[in-house]
């Protein structure tokens, strides 16, 4: 298992690169997974990772000069015990045959369960040192000198020692600390991979997101984690190929987990190098973004069926454009020429027909008129629609009084008593706001309960927002409410009487087409507002017009 990835260490190793002592890793086969310059220098050359530390390369003696069996060696302790081995001089013999005294300091490394990892270990070069020290041993024998001078030679190597041990051990705390920050995040899967793409390590997010323990993931290549077809092709050696050219590669896609599920990710695979500039391998950082993923698909549906619904919207208004167009020339033609030919027919031939014919000819008429109510009515639902028409500051007060000549005729028919406050001036058209306010009157008038004059109050007050417009909370509105005291309705069916052609009450005991609350909705909303029915039966029914405060 290579140290380098085990322990994610990029940061850690940045300073080991310029220590000027010498540090290796090797993992617990005695395997090096890492070194640092200072120990190439060293060893008189740099030592090919993976391999054993003296494979072919370095000879390790006593200080008696005895050859050493491997096992024996510091390091060899450590990994096989578990604990650091210090003060054991030894004697390495580099390839040009040049000898040199080494106070190695291995300690051992472990992961956060306790497991030993490997070992890292500081080689101090102590030639000089004991060149000096045997030197000066022998002229103080010879000149009788005082052994101050040995004994600060001592004390100033035992001194230096001691801060190297310190700075080691503070070293491998840091890269303990490192290596458990890396393994614990679960967020994230982070992995590292040798130059050919194989893994070498795995944290704990990996296994969350990609279903593999380490046990069943370490040595495979991380083709396994990639859809068939990007296998075929390619995508895998193409990620690696752009990180080592450019030294980071970012990809998001689809992956597969253990179960051969699949999950949207982003990937973030980077080059190891090492002192010499040499990659070594390569980093992957995995995030899971599978629900980011959902979201933004749903989103876009969402807008594609806004489009489309756009669309078939446009569609529609293209049609009832054209229907208002065969309704005005089309339909009203062969309905006039009934309703001529109807007339004739009762001037010329009314008392003579069986009272039969005659019933057949009002019934006719009758139907006619209907016909052309609807027909007029449909035109005017179309056209608040699709009108043209300019927005221009409008008195409400002014409509209302044009209303009330217009229905003069009904008003003073049925005694109709009106309540009404001081009506606001408000952006709009004022042929739709007119035919609004006159149908929502002409309907309280209509509806009216036989033997009682019909009462309509007005009121008005400024409100924010409605919630059924859904709209800024902060946005003003005139509330305009005109309340009766007609027949009524059940509450339940407050939302049916405004759609088109929905009543409540048959043809034979009030006249109308149905589409009149449904034009006042419409003309409601074209002016950035809407309607809001209330009502109670045998106790009248309120209408509550929102429309925007006109705005400076």
């Amino acid at each position: 298992m290579n140290l380098i990835e085990q322990n994610t260490l990029p940061v850690s190793y940045q300073l080991l690169e310029h220590l000027p002592v010498a540090i290796y890793i090797c993992d617990t086969k005695g395997k090096i997974s890492y070194f640092n310059p200072a120990a190439a220098i060293l060893w008189g050359r740099k030592p090919i990772i993976g391999q054993d530390l003296w494979c072919g390369s370095w000879r390790i003696f006593a200080v008696d000069g005895a050859a050493m069996a491997l096992d024996d060696c510091p390091m060899a302790i450590t990994l096989k015990e578990g604990r650091p081995v210090l003060g054991h001089e030894i004697i390495i013999e580099r390839p040009n045959g040049e000898r040199l005294n080494i106070l190695p300091h291995p300690h051992p490394i472990f992961n956060e369960d306790g497991m030993l990892q490997g070992a890292i270990n500081m080689l101090v070069d102590i030639t000089k040192l004991k060149v000096t020290k045997k030197a000066i041993d022998s002229i103080s024998e010879q000149f009788n000198f005082p052994s101050k001078t040995k004994k600060d030679l001592e004390n100033e190597t035992e001194l230096k020692t001691e801060h190297l041990n310190q700075a080691i051990e503070k070293l491998r705390r840091n890269e303990q600390l490192y290596h458990r920050m890396i393994v614990e995040v679960q967020d994230y899967a982070i992995l590292s991979l040798n130059k050919d793409g194989f893994i070498e390590n795995w944290n704990k997010g990996a296994e969350k997101i990609k279903g593999y323990t380490a046990e069943e993931i370490i040595g495979k290549n991380m083709e396994v984690f990639y859809t068939e077809e990007d296998k075929r092709d390619g995508l895998p050696k193409k990620l690696l190929t752009e990180a080592r050219n450019n030294g980071r590669t970012i990809h998001e896609g689809w992956r597969v987990r253990k179960d051969g599920s699949k999950f949207w990710c982003s990937v973030v695979i980077t080059a190891l190098h090492d002192g010499e500039d040499n990659i070594f391998g390569f980093s992957k950082v995995t995030r899971d973004l599978t629900d980011v993923k959902k979201n933004e698909d749903q989103l876009k549906l969402s807008r594609d069926q806004l489009n489309l619904k756009n669309k078939e919207l446009a569609m529609m208004n293209e049609e009832l454009s054209s229907f208002a167009y065969i309704a005005s020339h089309d339909l009203q033609e062969p309905l006039r020429k009934i309703q001529t030919f109807g007339s004739k027919l009762r001037d010329l031939e009314f008392k003579q027909l069986s009272e039969r014919g005659k019933e057949y000819i009002e019934r006719m008429e009758s139907a006619a008129a209907r016909m052309q109510a609807l027909i007029q009515d449909l035109l005017t639902y179309s056209s608040t629609n699709t009108v043209d028409a300019k927005i221009e500051l409008v008195d409400l007060n002014k409509v209302l009084e044009e209303v009330k000549k217009e229905l003069e005729e009904v008003i003073n028919e049925k005694g109709v008593i009106f309540h009404s406050e001081q009506l606001p001036d408000v952006n709009g058209i004022p042929f739709q706001l007119q035919q609004l306010v006159q149908n929502i009157i002409h309907n309280a008038i209509k509806f009216s309960r036989k033997g009682v004059p019909p009462e309509i109050s007005i009121q008005v007050k400024q409100v924010a927002a409605p919630h059924v417009l859904a709209a800024d909370p902060s946005k003003m509105f005139h509330q305009i409410s005109f309340t009766d005291n007609g027949i009524g309705f059940e509450q339940e069916y407050s939302s049916k009487i405004m759609e088109v052609f929905q009543r409540l009450h048959g043809k034979a005991e009030y006249s109308g087409t149905g589409i009149g609350l449904a034009i006042c909705k419409r003309i409601a909303e074209n002016h950035g507002g809407t309607i809001v029915a209330e009502g109670k039966v045998n106790e009248g029914a309120s209408f509550h017009v929102y429309l925007p405060v006109k705005t400076l």
